[in-house]
Protein backbone atom coordinates (compact mmCIF):
# COMPACT_ATOMS: atom_id res chain seq x y z
CA UNK A 1 0.00 0.00 0.00
CA UNK A 2 1.24 3.46 -0.87
CA UNK A 3 0.38 6.46 1.32
CA UNK A 4 1.15 10.19 1.21
CA UNK A 5 1.73 12.41 4.24
CA UNK A 6 1.69 16.22 4.27
CA UNK A 7 5.05 17.16 5.74
CA UNK A 8 6.88 20.16 7.20
CA UNK A 9 10.19 18.72 5.97
CA UNK A 10 11.90 16.13 3.81
CA UNK A 11 12.16 13.06 6.03
CA UNK A 12 10.39 10.76 8.47
CA UNK A 13 11.71 12.67 11.49
CA UNK A 14 9.74 15.77 10.48
CA UNK A 15 6.16 16.55 11.50
CA UNK A 16 2.89 16.16 9.67
CA UNK A 17 2.02 19.59 8.27
CA UNK A 18 -1.39 20.79 9.41
CA UNK A 19 -2.14 22.18 5.93
CA UNK A 20 -2.62 19.77 3.08
CA UNK A 21 -2.72 22.13 0.10
CA UNK A 22 0.03 24.43 1.33
CA UNK A 23 2.42 21.95 2.96
CA UNK A 24 5.96 22.26 1.56
CA UNK A 25 6.48 18.51 1.00
CA UNK A 26 4.72 15.18 0.71
CA UNK A 27 6.35 12.03 2.03
CA UNK A 28 5.30 9.06 -0.10
CA UNK A 29 5.63 5.77 1.78
CA UNK A 30 5.15 2.26 0.48
CA UNK A 31 4.09 -0.22 3.15
CA UNK A 32 4.39 -3.96 2.70
CA UNK A 33 3.78 -6.63 5.36
CA UNK A 34 3.24 -3.90 7.99
CA UNK A 35 6.70 -2.43 7.36
CA UNK A 36 8.04 0.53 5.41
CA UNK A 37 9.32 -0.84 2.11
CA UNK A 38 10.38 2.53 0.67
CA UNK A 39 9.87 6.26 1.06
CA UNK A 40 10.51 9.34 -1.03
CA UNK A 41 9.89 13.05 -0.73
CA UNK A 42 8.23 15.19 -3.36
CA UNK A 43 7.97 18.96 -3.30
CA UNK A 44 4.50 20.45 -3.25
CA UNK A 45 4.67 22.83 -6.19
CA UNK A 46 1.10 24.00 -5.46
CA UNK A 47 2.23 26.14 -2.51
CA UNK A 48 3.09 29.07 -4.79
CA UNK A 49 -0.37 29.24 -6.34
CA UNK A 50 -2.62 32.18 -5.46
CA UNK A 51 -5.69 29.94 -5.28
CA UNK A 52 -6.85 26.35 -5.64
CA UNK A 53 -3.67 24.97 -4.09
CA UNK A 54 -5.66 22.12 -2.57
CA UNK A 55 -6.85 20.86 -5.95
CA UNK A 56 -3.35 21.04 -7.46
CA UNK A 57 -1.79 19.36 -4.42
CA UNK A 58 -4.42 16.61 -4.58
CA UNK A 59 -3.59 15.99 -8.24
CA UNK A 60 0.15 15.81 -7.44
CA UNK A 61 -0.49 13.16 -4.79
CA UNK A 62 -3.08 11.24 -6.83
CA UNK A 63 -0.55 10.95 -9.67
CA UNK A 64 1.69 9.04 -7.24
CA UNK A 65 -1.00 6.31 -7.15
CA UNK A 66 -1.45 6.50 -3.37
CA UNK A 67 -4.30 4.73 -1.62
CA UNK A 68 -4.41 6.91 1.49
CA UNK A 69 -3.50 10.41 2.68
CA UNK A 70 -2.46 11.43 6.18
CA UNK A 71 -2.78 15.09 7.10
CA UNK A 72 -4.35 17.25 9.80
CA UNK A 73 -6.66 19.54 7.84
CA UNK A 74 -8.09 19.28 4.35
CA UNK A 75 -10.32 21.69 2.47
CA UNK A 76 -13.45 20.86 0.50
CA UNK A 77 -11.85 20.96 -2.96
CA UNK A 78 -9.02 18.54 -2.15
CA UNK A 79 -11.48 16.37 -0.23
CA UNK A 80 -13.68 16.14 -3.34
CA UNK A 81 -10.72 15.16 -5.56
CA UNK A 82 -9.76 12.32 -3.21
CA UNK A 83 -13.36 11.17 -2.93
CA UNK A 84 -13.56 10.93 -6.73
CA UNK A 85 -10.36 8.84 -6.84
CA UNK A 86 -11.42 6.64 -3.90
CA UNK A 87 -8.39 7.68 -1.86
CA UNK A 88 -8.91 7.35 1.90
CA UNK A 89 -8.09 10.24 4.24
CA UNK A 90 -6.76 10.06 7.79
CA UNK A 91 -6.15 12.75 10.39
CA UNK A 92 -3.05 12.65 12.56
CA UNK A 93 -0.75 15.34 13.94
CA UNK A 94 2.75 14.48 15.14
CA UNK A 95 6.04 13.10 13.96
CA UNK A 96 5.75 11.32 10.60
CA UNK A 97 7.48 8.11 11.68
CA UNK A 98 5.09 7.82 14.66
CA UNK A 99 2.05 8.53 12.50
CA UNK A 100 3.09 5.81 10.03
CA UNK A 101 3.25 3.30 12.89
CA UNK A 102 -0.22 4.37 14.03
CA UNK A 103 -1.48 3.94 10.46
CA UNK A 104 0.01 0.46 10.20
CA UNK A 105 -1.59 -0.43 13.55
CA UNK A 106 -4.99 0.85 12.37
CA UNK A 107 -5.16 3.58 15.02
CA UNK A 108 -5.72 6.70 12.89
CA UNK A 109 -8.99 8.61 12.69
CA UNK A 110 -10.56 8.59 9.22
CA UNK A 111 -11.59 11.93 7.73
CA UNK A 112 -15.16 11.71 6.43
CA UNK A 113 -15.70 15.37 5.51
CA UNK A 114 -13.56 18.47 4.91
CA UNK A 115 -11.93 19.81 8.08
CA UNK A 116 -11.57 23.34 6.72
CA UNK A 117 -13.94 25.62 4.87
CA UNK A 118 -13.21 28.77 2.93
CA UNK A 119 -15.20 31.98 2.84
Amino acid sequence: MKIAISSTGKDLEDNVDERFGRCPYFIIVEIENKKIKSSKTIENTATAQMGRAGISAAEIVANEKVEAIITVNIGPRAFDVFSQFGIKLYQAPGKIKDVIKQFIDGKLKAISSPTRTYA
